[in-house]
């Protein structure tokens, strides 16, 4: 059989004129050049642009803008320096209203068109207070020479740092620490890690903050080696640390050749493995990788969101499944449930275990394992009544989604971070109804999107 030749209007390193009709879920431009597909990272709908094209598949282009003839009245001026090169955010300078709308645009196409989920006519979007300065955690690449360090996040979709002494998505004391770190790291010489021949110390930073305490952990993610005498001399002058707030100081040893940011090592440098956190009274520990939500005020919503749609389970067990240091399942038990969480990285069921013990919480039992692991036993022993599943992008497994159906819950609150996989996994859990959603912008000025999903069996229901 003869293969129908593809009819792609341009090739690669062609010239064009566009105009951007609309976002794609990525967050990139859209436009069509003659029926065919075309990204324009850095576009929003109403610029009209030329570029040049980089990229060509049989499905789509990419275009490279080098100029903006024509700009989208949707634009705002991006406060920071680098905003252009980093991808770290993708929207800030798009309208925030604009960007709550692609969001829940995405949400609503994603549900329709993959789970063919009956949603409501409205969804209510959780807008944020605070867009600017709330995330409370930062993984940083390092980069460059010995002396002069690069500091900060990729440029869009490459391995280059864009450099930069402050990000305006991070609160001030984040960035005093990086800036204090990238010094010493300077002045003592300390090399950088080369990704090319797997050479050099220093691979990145990763900073914890907490606004409630005002407590910062900092870890260092190396090769293989040790830091010399002077540099930690000066790393853990007690006098500079209590003034940028920093409680502990890690070096995460990752010697493998990967873009996996933390190794399995953690070797204790200065001070605390952990931070303290608070929400409304509750307090927190958290060690370096452990899952924490990175906006604290609109975590505060997520968390008095599931509370309110899991009341109807009364002294009922609920599972928490991949709990991380246990943010929702010790809400949950604050508030007089009985809760299970199941986390897979064991660090962070110890966080969960020592906050649950400092905040005086009974109610919550923690099992260690993968939810693969431990959910099939949970339904057997006990009468779940609502499962709250918090997966990581990939979503849940078909095994995650077997036990769910064969346990039968009677709700299932579904917390998402990825659209798509959402969907598909809606589509799966047969019998069960979306009652309620909220699209959370847990992260203001990036195209990351934050669902929460309340679902309730159909028969339940029926009844």
């Amino acid at each position: 059989m003869v293969k129908r030749k593809l009819n792609i209007p341009v090739k690669r390193g062609d010239r064009l004129e566009l105009v951007v009709e609309t976002l794609a879920s990525s967050g990139d431009g859209l436009c069509r050049h003659e029926g065919y597909t075309v990204f324009t990272p850095g576009g929003l709908p109403g610029d009209r642009v030329r570029g040049k094209m980089i990229r060509i598949s049989p499905r789509f282009g990419v275009l490279d803008i080098f100029e903006r003839t024509q700009l989208s009245k949707d634009r705002v001026d991006p406060p920071c320096p680098v905003f252009f090169k980093c991808g770290g955010c993708k929207f800030q300078d798009l309208n925030y209203e604009k960007q709550l709308e692609f969001k829940t645009q995405v949400v609503r196409d994603n549900l329709s068109r993959i789970g063919g989920v009956e949603l409501p006519e409205k969804i209510e979007t959780l807008a944020a207070e605070k867009q600017y300065q709330y995330r409370n955690k930062a993984s940083f690449a390092v980069q460059g020479k010995t002396s002069d360090p690069q500091i900060g996040f990729y440029s869009e979709g490459s391995h280059k740092v864009a450099d930069s002494p402050t990000c305006d998505i991070l609160p001030e004391p984040i960035n005093k620490a990086k800036e204090w770190l990238r010094e010493i790291l300077k002045k003592n010489q300390i090399s950088v890690y080369n990704e090319g021949n797997h050479r050099g110390l220093v691979r990145g930073l990763v900073i914890r903050h907490s606004e409630s305490t005002g407590e910062i952990l900092v870890g260092m993610i190396t090769n293989e080696g040790h830091f010399p005498r002077n540099f930690l001399a000066e790393l853990t002058e007690e006098k500079k640390l209590k003034e940028l707030g920093i409680v502990g100081i890690i070096q995460n040893i990752n010697p493998l050749a990967t873009n996996i940011i933390l190794g399995k090592e953690n070797k204790l440098l200065w001070g605390k493995e952990r931070l303290t956190d608070k929400l409304a009274g509750l307090s927190f520990h958290l060690s370096l990788g452990s899952f924490f939500q990175i906006h604290s005020a609109q975590t505060l919503r997520l968390y008095d969101l599931i509370d309110n749609w899991a009341n109807a389970a009364g002294d009922k067990t609920v599972v928490d499944a991949y709990s991380g240091s246990g943010g929702i399942a010790l809400w949950l038990a604050a508030k007089g449930k009985k809760v299970i969480a199941i986390e897979q990285f064991e660090p962070a069921m110890d966080d969960a275990r020592l906050s649950a013990e400092t905040n005086g919480i009974t109610s919550c039992q923690f099992l260690a394992g993968s939810v693969e692991e431990h959910a099939p036993q949970v339904v057997s022993e006990e009468k779940v009544h609502t499962f709250i599943i918090d997966p990581p992008r990939k979503g849940c497994s078909e095994s995650v989604i077997k036990t769910l159906l064969q346990s039968q819950p009677e709700q299932i609150i579904y917390v998402s971070c990825n659209p798509s996989t959402l969907a598909r996994d809606l589509e799966r859990l047969e019998g069960y109804k979306v009652q309620d959603m909220r699209v959370i912008d847990m992260f203001p000025q990036t195209q990351h999107i934050e669902t929460a999903v309340y679902l309730k069996q159909t028969k339940s229901i029926e009844n």
